[in-house]
């Protein structure tokens, strides 16, 4: 074994020389191309004549400025691709692979040793593969297969053969610390030593340890949707980013990272995960929340609440007269029978109930809302919906038309000609000199007809009502949206199924936020959805795969309009209705009103029930706080139980955590988070805890994620993990309801080495169904 060894560090020596070989070459080009990129940006103006006194001359110009941006652009890329692989050899010098299968391909006397690693590397030849990337064909094997019979699939057919051994490799720094021959899985030993690491302010990649239902997900290549299903530190985030990776590097000729969107939980998140692709040698995709997308389209009209916003009130308002009536109008909202309703009520607006604005001239109304409404219904009713509102605008296009003619007399004009300032006098002078074609000197001896400057100004004036016309802005859509919930009774008749009972309530406080100019999250949604069926959807065909993120807390709403949004994306799907902690999302527990986005047959579910984030102990004690929890498998890494400790009083609790975050400090642990049930109560911890040195605070809106000490509220610690966990008041006086399970259990979840509970006063009920001998009580 002790030759073997030193054959493999030789093996690594041998390597390692050639990356350091390539990375002086490589960084001696890098640098002279990105000389030539400065060069050409610098002299650009230089190297073009500008003249387009004739056409021949215009001609040669264009030409000119053409091959100066081609120039510019291949030498811009040729950096770009010579940068991404320096820093790829860089990270390769480090540990260049982590894996070696031996492998016996049907009709070939000889055994291949293939090792693989981050990415391909060849030897100067050309020829012969020193390391296989990760995603190669051939590399699935390392994945999917133990020691036997098994075979990969290449774009010319399936290639059959035999695995005799597989291998895996911990390099450090150039330095073969261990390997290991390993069969049916990606060995523990490696993953023992991966996950006992702590963790830092990123995700990482784990192309070294994914596991046979991981690899699944990552080289799933059919259909239109995959939904992944799994417990909570199951590694269903990390999967998914090295299935991008894999997707780019598959499709590298016809998909790029620009067409990829992630749709994350919040920024905090998005900067967590950002270091994954880049580790791989890829760009990263764009990274966008619901919520941004949501302010891109509604925030000129609204102020929208945020879905962490409506998350704190349902956490902190129960006491509230308001409280039932929103909860049931956020489930309501969410769902797929108000999606219909608002289909349904869409297409019954093409016969009656359409709502218009005046269209306003110096504060008065030239065309009146009932003008407009009337020739919208007295047109051809058998054209579509859309193209009677293309034949209503262009009859206001005239019509203002009109109105402008009949404005070129009127007084205002003359007075706005005598209020003219030198300067704006001169531009308009300016603009209708060249538009008669005077240029240069020549600009000086034009002579300005007072009524061609009053037919400019009419112009001016005039133009925005033309893009407010171009826009839609004629169409009342908050009126049209009100509409809905005037009346209890006028929604009935789009609805199938029961109103909720608190119908009334909801359609009051809908109207009444809206007057005030805000726009519930629960209504956000329904809003651009009915705006979009009015007007034409914003669709976008250029993406090629949407992932979705915590889909768990999506309504069937969004997922439908998402669907609309992107009708050409492929999408995935990752989630755990354990962590549904939405109001929306209460009564669900999987995905499978999803299937009908695309259809079964173009749908595929993988469940991953085994957890990796958290030590043994740590699951068997959250996986009881759940139903169906013999279904969550814990990996084999032993640690302590989880502690609960109950307290007389809020000092004696703010006392504990001080000397509990010193401990854990003083044994090693990085990021510890203080893990509190909402923003209202984390204010509170942060407040009550600042002495600690370096606490932190994060909050709704928060772009990074912190090292070190942290006071969260639960929903923002949703998707990242802490080497400790510290559940700030864990008793019933705080966690006192059962719909607050899914909230208690994602908070408990975040702990991958440490978990302590402490509560003032009786602890909460959600721990009666958890067995005494699954954790510590002093």
């Amino acid at each position: 074994m002790e030759s073997t060894f030193q054959h493999e560090q030789q093996r690594v020596d041998r390597v390692t020389e050639i990356i350091e070989g390539r990375i002086l070459k490589l960084g001696e080009d890098t640098t002279r191309q990105r000389n030539e990129v400065v060069k050409i940006r610098k002299y650009f103006w230089d190297e073009v004549k500008v003249n387009v006194d004739t056409f021949d001359d215009y001609l040669e110009t264009i030409i000119g400025l053409r091959q100066e941006a081609q120039a510019l652009a291949v030498s811009q890329s040729t950096h770009r691709l010579s940068s991404k692989k320096l820093s790829t050899l860089q990270r390769m010098k480090k540990s260049p692979y982590f894996g070696r299968i031996d492998f016996s391909e049907e009709g070939v006397p000889t055994e291949e040793q293939i090792y693989i690693g981050i990415s391909t590397l060849t030897d100067d030849s050309g020829e012969d593969f020193l390391v296989y990337d990760w995603r190669a064909p051939i590399s699935s094997i390392y994945y999917d297969h133990h020691p036997g019979m098994a075979s990969y699939v290449t774009p010319g057919g399936v290639i059959h053969g035999r695995l005799e051994k597989k291998w895996q490799y911990l390099i450090r720094d150039g330095v073969l610390q261990s390997m290991f021959d390993t069969s049916l899985t990606i060995g523990d030993e490696i993953l023992q030593i991966v996950l006992g690491k702590g963790t830092d302010k990123h995700m990482h990649n784990i192309v070294a340890t994914i596991q046979q239902e991981q690899n699944r997900i990552i080289r799933h290549d059919s259909g239109r949707l995959l939904i992944v299903h799994g417990a909570a530190g199951s590694g269903k985030t990390s999967a998914a980013l090295q299935r991008i990776a894999y997707l780019l590097y598959k499709y590298r000729d016809s998909m790029s990272a620009d067409q990829i969107i992630l749709f994350s939980p919040n920024s905090l998140f998005n900067n967590y995960v950002s270091n994954v692709l880049p580790e791989l040698g890829e760009e990263n995709m764009q990274q966008v929340t619901f919520q941004e997308y949501l302010n891109h389209r509604l925030s000129d009209g609204f102020k929208v609440e945020n879905p962490y916003e409506q998350l704190e009130y349902v956490l902190t308002a129960e006491n509230t007269s308001s409280y039932r009536s929103r909860v049931e109008g956020i489930r309501f909202k969410a769902s797929t029978p108000f999606f219909e309703a608002i289909e349904s009520y869409r297409r019954g607006l093409e016969t009656s109930k359409m709502l218009f604005k005046d269209i306003l001239f110096r504060g008065k109304p030239i065309v009146t809302k009932q003008e407009i409404e009337d020739i919208f219904y007295s047109s051809d009713t058998s054209l579509r919906f859309h193209n009677r509102l293309e034949k209503l605008k262009d009859w206001l296009m005239k019509r203002v038309n009109e109105v402008r003619k009949n404005e070129l007399t009127k007084p205002w004009v003359e007075e706005e000609i005598e209020l003219l300032s030198d300067e704006a006098y001169h531009k308009a002078h300016k603009h209708l000199a060249k538009k008669k074609g005077f240029k240069g000197a020549a600009v000086a001896d034009y002579e300005m007809e007072p009524t061609e400057l009053g037919r400019l100004i009419v112009q001016q004036r005039f133009k925005p009502l033309r893009k407010q016309i171009e826009e839609n802005a004629f169409i009342d859509m908050k009126g049209i949206y009100k509409q809905l919930f005037t009346s209890p009774q006028y929604i009935e008749q789009w609805i199938e199924g029961d109103l909720p009972a608190e119908w009334q309530s909801i359609c009051l406080t809908t109207l009444s936020t809206i007057d005030e100019g805000k726009l519930l999250y629960e209504d956000a949604t329904p809003y651009l959805l009915l705006n979009e069926l009015i007007q034409g959807f914003q669709t976008n065909r250029t993406i090629k795969h949407i992932v979705v993120d915590e889909a768990q807390d999506y309504s069937p709403f969004q997922f439908e309009y998402l669907r609309r949004l992107f009708p050409t994306a492929k999408m995935t799907v990752l989630g755990d209705f354990n962590q549904a902690i939405f109001a929306h999302a209460s009564a669900r527990v999987d995905f499978q009103v999803l299937t009908g986005l695309f259809g079964p047959e173009n749908t595929e579910v993988v469940n991953l029930s085994r957890s990796y984030r958290s030590t043994k102990p740590i699951i068997e004690f959250t996986r009881q706080l759940v139903p169906n929890s013999e279904q969550i498998i814990p990996f084999e890494r032993d640690g302590e139980h989880p502690v609960l400790t109950k307290l007389a009083s809020s000092g004696e609790l703010h006392s504990c955590i001080t000397s509990k975050v010193s401990e854990l400090q003083n044994v090693g642990y990085n990021t510890i988070a203080i893990i509190c049930k909402s923003g209202e109560e984390s204010e509170r911890a942060y407040n009550a805890l600042s002495g600690i040195d370096g606490i932190k605070h994060v909050r709704n809106g928060s772009m990074e994620y912190e090292q070190g000490v942290v006071v969260i509220p639960s929903y923002l610690a949703k998707g990242i993990e802490f080497d400790a966990v510290i559940i700030y008041d864990a008793s019933e006086h705080v966690y006192n309801d059962e719909s607050l399970r899914r909230i208690f259990y994602t908070a408990c979840t975040r702990a991958m080495h440490y978990l302590q509970l402490y509560c003032v006063g009786e602890p909460t009920n959600l721990l009666e169904g958890v067995s005494n001998e699954s954790y510590v009580q002093n």
